[in-house]
């Protein structure tokens, strides 16, 4: 079966608690389906679970973003591909991937995770600290949700923290998808400059950090591969930051939103694992950077994509999918389910997803714990969020306590 189906992508909520309805009847009535993109051009979507799953597990589709039919959302779309960086991880495919990987994988396993954890509670505690001491209201991005998972990824990489507002600044130029093209690239050469720079350092003088630790690997094995690194650093630094810090700042509006769930953690934190969950389901904030291309043919749920097609994966609908999920539309923080999409599957699921959990479970926390008192500082119809960017979130938080 094939379809000429061509109806225009929605790529904004209408709801900050939701997907588009559009995304939500594709999974009702047309699972996969063609659509044009804003940018015009032809693609697949999918928009249930399974469906989901097979394609980020099945060979048939790549993950190279510089294929020419590769899903572009914007005009700019696929700058950072364009740069004179190799490609980045997330790019590749078996089995180039598998190795890439396999190299840094060892940096984010539980256990480590674990032992930073007394680490980003000092972190978490300081900015309270801060954020306590000054005048009310704050804005709980600037004073915790961007400054926390900054801080823990440049300490993780050994990226000296006074430059977090250089690439904070450049990462969100890279994410808007309505920046220009120009705009785009000129982030991409300024990222690669500093950090062709600093990993020119850390190979002069070792360091005990991620990057340090692979360059003393890579020479153990042979030469450094100082392109491949500026790459790993590039997609670690932007990806290491953004997505917890949008998550920090959405979940806490939404438990603010819901009072009896926030009730109910602040009497049990021990259920504030699950609620991690929950939250990263409900958003899944990540959900159009998923896209691929076919190999070949591909037969989904009854449909032909033929080959060399675009596919754009709906995850934030698949996260909704009744097959999977009862009640999918409820937020319930007693649902414990860490099957969810919002870390991707198979292969390319997300490297960083244990240290993403530690730094969510500490904040929401202390959060918790300490400003009992917490509430919006403004009527929530005012506030505004990222419907421009690849990964969704808050711009601010105005709260008091």
């Amino acid at each position: 079966m094939t379809t000429d189906s061509a109806e225009t992508l929605q790529t904004a909520r209408g709801c900050p608690f939701a997907p588009p309805e559009q995304h939500l009847r594709f999974l009702r009535e047309q699972p996969v389906t063609k659509v044009t993109l804003p940018t015009g051009r032809d693609a697949w979507v999918a928009a249930r679970y399974e469906d989901i799953r097979t394609i980020l597990s099945d060979p048939r589709f790549s993950a190279d973003r510089r294929h020419p039919n590769s899903p572009r959302l914007s005009s700019a779309d696929g700058q950072i591909s364009h740069s004179p960086l190799p490609k980045m991880m997330l790019e590749m495919d078996p089995p180039e991937h598998g190795h890439a990987r396999r190299q840094v994988i060892g940096e984010f396993t539980v256990r480590r995770m674990a032992a930073l954890r007394p680490r980003i509670q000092q972190m978490v505690d300081e900015h309270l600290d801060a954020m306590l001491a000054g005048p009310g209201p704050a804005d709980l991005v600037t004073a915790l949700a961007l400054p926390v998972p900054s801080l823990v990824i440049c300490e993780q990489l050994g990226v000296p923290y006074a430059d977090h507002d250089f690439f904070q600044v450049h990462s969100a130029q890279l994410l808007n998808r309505k920046a220009t093209e120009q705009e785009r690239q000129h982030a991409v050469l300024e990222l690669a400059v500093y950090l062709d720079k600093l990993i020119t350092a850390k190979e002069q003088e070792p360091t005990d950090d991620l990057l340090g630790r692979q360059i003393a690997k890579q020479r153990e094995n042979g030469e450094v591969d100082h392109q491949a690194l500026i790459s790993l650093a590039f997609l670690l630094l932007i990806a290491g930051h953004e997505t917890t810090a949008n998550m920090i700042s959405l979940g806490t509006y939404m438990l603010l939103e819901h009072p009896e769930s926030l009730d109910a953690l602040r009497a049990q934190p021990d259920k504030i694992p699950s609620a991690v969950e929950e939250l990263l389901r409900f958003f899944t904030i990540a959900e159009l950077a998923m896209a691929r291309v076919t190999l070949e043919d591909v037969e989904l749920s009854g449909t032909v994509i033929p080959a060399g097609s675009g596919v754009v994966m709906l995850a934030n609908a698949g996260n909704r999918d009744p097959e999977v999920y009862q009640d999918p539309e409820r937020f319930d923080i007693d649902r414990d389910d860490r099957s969810h999409l919002a870390f991707g599957y198979g292969a390319h699921q997300c490297l960083g997803q244990n240290l993403a959990r530690v730094e969510l479970e500490i904040v929401f926390e202390t959060l918790l714990r300490r400003v009992p008192g917490l509430r919006l500082a403004v009527p929530a119809e005012e506030l505004s969020f990222k419907d421009d960017s690849t990964v969704y979130g808050m711009h601010e938080l105005p709260v008091t306590w």
